[in-house]
């Protein structure tokens, strides 16, 4: 399912705009997905949090402080599809 992201427009709270590689759209509050603890704890600074950029080379959005999101997470929200399980996956070698 891996779709890359290639933009990423900060809005208000915790939530970021996202467009896919194949178009698709969304908005997904960060919030929602990650306590901000650890290698997150950074992005309760707004400041931080408006730092974000698309990594290209890793198809996803990223933070100066290491943070990332898994893109498939973040395209499953986006598009409504559901994520892979591992059970697919796995059966599909």
């Amino acid at each position: 399912m891996l779709k890359d992201v290639v933009e990423v427009y900060p809005l208000d709270g915790y939530r970021l705009r996202l467009r896919f590689e194949d178009g698709t759209e969304g908005v997904i509050d960060v919030s929602q997905l990650v306590p901000f603890t650890g290698v997150f704890a950074p992005l309760r600074d707004r400041t931080e949090f408006l730092s974000v950029r698309v990594n290209p080379e890793l198809g996803t959005v990223c933070w100066p402080s290491g943070a990332d999101l898994d893109p498939d997470v973040l395209y499953s929200l986006a598009s409504g599809e559901a994520l892979p399980s591992y059970e697919e996956t796995a059966n599909s070698d």
